[in-house]
């Protein structure tokens, strides 16, 4: 009988072994990547009565390892519509074109790795605005404050610089200003199921003197999963300046449809 029961668990022994390799491939497979990347691109062409391309254009690149969380995010706009001149020939005239860049590097702090200090680097040229460049910096202190399966809540506020460079004018030479500001940016994201994920993401870039110029943005964004790589994205962008010169608008407003392929 002991014999037999010494073969028997000699026969176990390869499953034993086969059970434990394939829990550690499993364990392997759901470790997330270090780097992660994504790109979208959305395209509008007209032709007709009017004629008009419109490109949009971003790439996302995350690196998380230990307690450190980096990510860079590129966006590019531009517009072109046929017009005629004065001559009544037909070209095409740019009327939006725009880019930016965001870079933000979180450190985590504390036992229960919800706190995290962080840098922030943001840029942005937009041809059709009222300033020719918008760059800052920031540095503070941040929170998870709400993260669960389906959803979560991200916000750091931090004192910082902005440096901004006015569009010139036909009344107005171009002009360049350097302002201390808080800056207050949160991220809310909730998947209604493993398909489609909702995204708000606010900043608040206070100007600390009055009759300087402040800078609030917000993104809301609807995505959907197409295939395992594929998404399409939906997305309503608002950029608001306090002080702009009176031939510009205070709101830029920016709607897109574009289509995302995850690295």
């Amino acid at each position: 009988m002991d014999r037999k029961l010494t073969l028997a668990s000699l026969c176990l022994l390869p499953l034993a072994s086969f059970a434990t390799l394939a829990e550690e491939a499993t364990e392997k497979v759901k470790e997330k990547p270090e780097f992660t990347a994504s790109a979208e691109l959305g395209f509008l062409f007209k032709t007709g009565n009017t004629k008009s391309g419109d490109i949009k254009a971003g790439f996302n690149l995350k690196h998380e390892k230990d307690k450190w969380r980096s990510m860079v995010a590129f966006n590019i706009l531009a517009k072109k519509i046929e017009e005629e001149d004065d001559s009544g020939e037909k070209e095409f005239v740019t009327t939006d074109n725009k880019w930016d860049i965001l870079t933000q590097t979180n450190y985590t702090i504390g036992k229960a790795d919800k706190n995290y200090l962080y840098g922030n680097l943001a840029y942005e040229q937009d041809k059709f605005s009222g300033f020719e460049s918008q760059s800052s910096f920031s540095a503070g202190w941040g929170r998870h404050w709400y993260e669960t399966e389906t959803s979560s809540l991200f916000a750091d506020v931090g004192p910082g610089v902005k440096y901004d460079v006015t569009r010139a004018t036909e009344t107005e030479a171009s002009t360049s200003s350097t302002s201390f500001i808080i800056q207050a940016q949160a991220l809310y994201t909730h998947k209604f199921n493993d398909y489609v994920e909702f995204k708000q993401y606010l900043v608040a870039k206070q100007a600390t003197e009055s009759g300087e110029n402040s800078v609030y943005k917000s993104e809301t964004s609807v995505t959907a999963q197409l295939i395992d790589a594929l998404q399409l994205k939906f997305a309503l962008r608002i950029d608001y300046d306090t002080e702009v010169e009176p031939e510009f608008e205070n709101t830029n407003t920016e709607t897109s449809m574009t289509l995302i392929y995850n690295f």
